[in-house]
Order: structure tokens, then C-alpha cells, then sequence
């Protein structure tokens, strides 16, 4: 742990990853839904790297503010060694949470190097990754998934902006939109029962599709409005 602490001061980075943090330490999805009618959800931390990592994690509101997450993370700090993988455990606390509809939240997996050893004990600049995922809390009385009803998404264009509406109890997270063939660039997500407004590309109008990515993190089959 020395190592860590004598190096974090002097050279440290902070760099945002989505689903790998880079040096070798592997974090096992996109994404991580939390089944309402179990007691906790695992997701797994692999270090294909060899140099041993500093692992630290924790959840937090989709706003990132000072309001704590209703779910904890263990273990919250530990050391991964070399070519080896460990599994963190989300275990939900409390929290006033909707059981009609899915609820959205952070997962935040911070792997910091050791310091590699050098003949002149010169200072060497460590990066440290933060990985940072969707972790979506599924009531337990939900049934089915996004892409079974994604067909009930509304859409309605008025000039460069493209409104879409959310009538399902589930986060419609979306990998690709089109309008009349041309992609959408911020295309993000539509909370459950609720709306979401993207640009359009200029001169962009005609047929909507979409594509979903799923619970497991992979992309799922083209969606037409009206089909």
C-alpha cells in the first residue's frame, strides 16, 4: 500500500473509461442490471496486466451529487494482482426506489498502477483509470426487457430536434438513430416514461430507426417508427 500512497501525491491522472480500463484491468460488462427480487448483483475486475492494481469502487446518483447512492460496493478498495480477477458485490441499502419503473444509477471502478521499481528512484508518472457504467436497478414485478417493447417509443421531429417519448417502464439506451438514413450523434437514452430531444443533422428528415444495446451489453436489431 506504501507504494501507492508515496506515488498518488507527487504524478497522478485521472482518465474516464467506459468498459476497459486501460493497462490491462478488464471490467466484465458495459453495463450492470441489478435484479430487484435478488440480494445483490456481481460484476467481475480481471488484471491481465503484471503489475499488481489498486481497485477502488463505488456507486452514485445519476446526478453525481452529494446525495449518496441507495447501494454499496464490496469490496470497496482492494488489491488485484497480476493476471488475476476478483468480484465486486452490489448489495442495495435502502432507498425509496419506484417499483413500477427501472431506476439509474453509476457504478464507478477506479484502477490505480503500482509504481514500477527504478534503479535511480526517479519519479514516474501513474495513471490512474476510472471506469464508469450504467448500473440499472429492474423492480422485481418488471417483466420482460427494453428491446420486447422498444416498438411503443414515439417520435416527433420539428426542425433540427428529435423528440422521443418513453411510455415503457424501462431506460431505452440507445446505440445508433437515424433519421432518413443520417445518424444522430448524441443519441444517449430515454428514461422510462419519460422524454429525450436529440439534434438532428441539418437538411435530415424522413423514416426513424434505432438500434438498442441490451442488458448484456451487446446491439440489438434495427427498429422502425410505425414498424
Amino acid at each position: 500500500m506504501n507504494t501507492w500512497l508515496k506515488t498518488l501525491p507527487a504524478a497522478l491522472m485521472l482518465v474516464c473509461g467506459v468498459a476497459q480500463a486501460s493497462g490491462g484491468v478488464v471490467v466484465g460488462g458495459t453495463r450492470l442490471i441489478y435484479d430487484g427480487g435478488k440480494k445483490e448483483s456481481s460484476l467481475s475486475v480481471n488484471n491481465s496486466d503484471k503489475l499488481p492494481y489498486l481497485i477502488q469502487s463505488w456507486a452514485e446518483t445519476q446526478n453525481g451529487g452529494a446525495e449518496k447512492a441507495p447501494f454499496i460496493v464490496t469490496p470497496p478498495l482492494f488489491r488485484l494482482e497480476a493476471g488475476q480477477q476478483n468480484v465486486l458485490r452490489i448489495v442495495r441499502t435502502g432507498g425509496n426506489l419506484p417499483e413500477d419503473r427501472e431506476s439509474l444509477y453509476w457504478l464507478n471502478i477506479k484502477s490505480i498502477p503500482s509504481a514500477p521499481k527504478t534503479e535511480d528512484g526517479a519519479n514516474t508518472l501513474q495513471i490512474a483509470v476510472k471506469t464508469r457504467i450504467k448500473l440499472i436497478y429492474r423492480p422485481k414485478g418488471l417483466k420482460g426487457s427494453p428491446g420486447e417493447v422498444t416498438s411503443k417509443l414515439t417520435w416527433s421531429q420539428s426542425g433540427n430536434k428529435l423528440t422521443v417519448t418513453n411510455p415503457t417502464p424501462f431506460y431505452m439506451n440507445f446505440r445508433e438513430i437515424k433519421v432518413g438514413g443520417r445518424e444522430i450523434k448524441d443519441a444517449t437514452f430515454v428514461a422510462p416514461q419519460g422524454q429525450a430531444t436529440f439534434n438532428v443533422p441539418n437538411g435530415a428528415s424522413g423514416q426513424v430507426t434505432w438500434k438498442l444495446i441490451n442488458d448484456y451489453g451487446g446491439v440489438g436489431p434495427e427498429h422502425k417508427n410505425g414498424a
